[in-house]
């Protein structure tokens, strides 16, 4: 549950980090940080992690291993090897 949650965060965050990252190393003196955000337009990151969140979220959502009925068959080990996992 921890991991799927710190990846939402991060997929919030990433317009940010790539955007404090570019002015970072673009711009002439190196500010710090708490500069960069200062000048950031926050509102169109949110906006933008928001967005990239709800994508992922409802591309995943929708991708279905199989269909209703079908049975999942895990691996199993076989004559000295792994037979992968099938959906019958």
């Amino acid at each position: 549950m921890i991991r799927i949650v710190a990846e939402n965060i991060l997929l919030f965050l990433l317009p940010t980090i790539i955007y404090v990252a570019y002015v970072y190393m673009t711009r002439e003196e190196k500010p710090d940080a708490r500069r960069v955000l200062d000048d950031a337009p926050l509102i169109w990151l949110f906006v933008a992690g928001a967005a990239l969140v709800l994508i992922v979220l409802a591309s995943f959502g929708t991708i279905s291993g199989g269909k209703p009925g079908q049975v999942y068959t895990p691996p199993s080990f076989k004559d000295g090897r792994i037979e992968p996992g099938q959906i019958k």
